[in-house]
């Protein structure tokens, strides 16, 4: 099972969640619904280099995907969902200037 770590407020999120709803091989974490699946991944995030080049374009990091192997991506398109197209407009970035999550 891929462990998928997620926020509600987060379109790029709600828009590779979208796609895994009823996909037993997917378990959604979110991470703004409790302080434990925070930590959970703020733990990850701190400590894996895989987070290394989206903390340095300013990204959170999210969505976030934790293969069963341990291994861990940022990238939907490496566990088989679609990424969300640069021109989707539904909600707003995640990020602070606007431009991403």
């Amino acid at each position: 099972m891929i462990k998928m770590y997620v926020m509600k407020t987060c379109p790029y999120c709600d828009y590779v969640e979208k796609q895994v709803i009823g996909n037993q091989n997917f378990k959604v974490i979110d991470i703004s619904t409790h302080v434990s699946n925070l930590h959970e991944f703020l733990d990850l995030r701190d400590h894996r280099p895989e987070f290394d080049e989206a903390k340095a374009e300013g990204d959170i990091g999210i969505p976030c995907y934790v293969r069963e192997d341990g291994s861990i991506t940022l990238s939907s398109s490496e566990v088989g969902l679609r990424p969300m197209p640069d021109d989707y407009q539904e909600g707003n970035a995640c990020r602070l200037d606007g431009k991403g999550c």
